[in-house]
């Protein structure tokens, strides 16, 4: 009531117009009411800078310290044993060998680049969080072939720096083949933020330790055809521009390559980003048109056509998995080294971008039409208009680029690469012991 006195007794009487307290004896009490006032709030506002600004980061550090130095002193992670597996992994046993830390080697792309790296004798190291974006016993499957032919896989994030750096004092790695990523386009309508963690965050973790280190590896990183968004000029060139990306996970790709080239620039990385056109083959991804068509052709269940305005047709440059591999190991044994050390540029470095497709876009319903021959099963087809879920109606690679300068030349039809697709699918899933979530 005294408060509300006082307003009362300070209003106005007419608009415009304050009466005027002549009482000396008022006017200190309300100076010092004031000024006890302004004392309180400066101290809470210098209170909330120092909890958010000063405590609050440091301690989610010291956290996230914490959890990486547990992982390391676990039984899983540190020790002679687990070191020696590690060195063991990443022998060079060949004359001219490299050392290649693999990120997302349980992944489709990443299980068939280590293998092939480790058959002609390079050292290889994998590295995978096994997560659950898709039936994680594919991936457990994947891990099981590697490990057979001398590929070791450490399960751990590459947001999780203190372990990446421990990696690197372990084995001096000359490359880095970064493979990690969320990938799928409409997946990032459910879960934007693991496209951001995954995607840009950790790709700017591995470049931090890369750069860091001496010797800087050089670096090839798997970007995606996606980068081209809504162009209409085909077939997709490198010159081409980027800025007009349809999805969030093509955004996080063109974000990769600008920070790509922000390394490249501030000190010295060796980097070459690699454009995949729609891969495909056995081992692949569920998520993917081919994959999920052949198990619902099998089950009986309708698989969507999508077709674009006007009925237009929807195609894609499906690429090989064979041929993606050489492009990648082509990337690899063309990259210069860095030219940095300890975080520091010595001098201009390498910065490259290569589209690597099959130059021959096919129809997704011709697509259906060469599954419906291979399986002897006929497609129960539920024709749809293509959803503005981030997808386009059509990706064509020009290769030009990676011919020259990498040797990359696709040898694989779609037709033949199918068909050892359905053999292998029929092989792992079709004794009834498995099934595709």
């Amino acid at each position: 009531m005294s408060q509300m006195k006082h307003i009362i007794d300070n209003t106005p009487s007419t608009p415009g117009k304050f009466k005027i307290d002549k009482s000396p004896y008022n006017r200190l009490i309300r100076l010092q009411f004031s000024l006890a006032k302004l004392i309180f709030w400066s101290l809470v506002f210098v209170g909330l800078i120092f909890v958010f600004f000063y405590r609050s980061p440091s301690s989610s550090n010291d956290v996230s310290q914490d959890l990486s130095r547990r992982s390391l002193s676990s039984s899983s992670y540190g020790g002679p044993a687990w070191e020696k597996k590690i060195k063991n992994s990443a022998k060079i046993r060949s004359h001219n060998g490299i050392c290649v830390l693999v990120t997302g080697a349980a992944g489709f792309v990443g299980t068939h680049v280590s293998a092939a790296l480790k058959r002609r004798g390079d050292g290889v190291l994998g590295l995978d969080n096994f997560n659950d974006y898709y039936d994680p016993s594919l991936k457990r499957a994947r891990q099981e072939l590697l490990e057979r032919s001398g590929v070791h896989i450490v399960e751990s994030d590459i947001n999780d720096v203190v372990l990446l750096k421990k990696l690197f004092e372990i084995v001096q790695f000359t490359h880095v083949m970064h493979l990690a990523a969320q990938a799928g386009v409409r997946y990032a309508m459910e879960n934007p933020s693991s496209y951001v963690h995954s995607n840009i965050a950790g790709l700017v973790n591995v470049l931090e330790v890369c750069k860091s280190v001496n010797p800087q590896p050089a670096i090839v990183w798997a970007s995606s055809s996606s980068v081209y968004g809504l162009n209409t000029k085909v077939p997709f060139s490198e010159r081409d521009r980027t800025d007009q990306p349809a999805s969030l996970y093509a955004a996080t790709k063109k974000a990769g390559e600008e920070i790509a080239h922000t390394y490249n620039h501030i000190y010295g990385l060796s980097i070459t980003g690699l454009r995949f056109f729609t891969v495909y083959g056995p081992w692949g991804r569920p998520d993917m048109a081919y994959f999920f068509f052949t198990r619902d052709i099998l089950k009986g269940k309708s698989i969507p056509i999508f077709e674009a305005a006007n009925h237009g047709t929807v195609a894609r440059d499906f690429t090989y998995i064979d041929d993606i591999v050489k492009g990648c190991l082509g990337a690899l044994d063309t990259a210069k080294k860095s030219t940095g050390s300890g975080g520091k540029k010595k001098g201009p470095a390498q910065l490259r971008v290569f589209n690597l497709g099959n130059t021959s876009p096919v129809p997704v319903s011709s697509l259906v039409s060469i599954l419906e021959k291979l399986l002897k099963v006929k497609a129960k087809r539920l024709v749809m208009k293509l959803p503005r879920n981030g997808d386009v109606q059509f990706t064509h690679a020009n290769i030009s680029s990676a011919q020259k300068e990498l040797g990359y030349k696709p040898t694989t039809d779609l037709q033949t690469g199918l068909k050892k697709f359905v053999r292998w699918y029929l092989s792992y899933y079709g004794n009834g012991k498995k099934s595709v979530q």
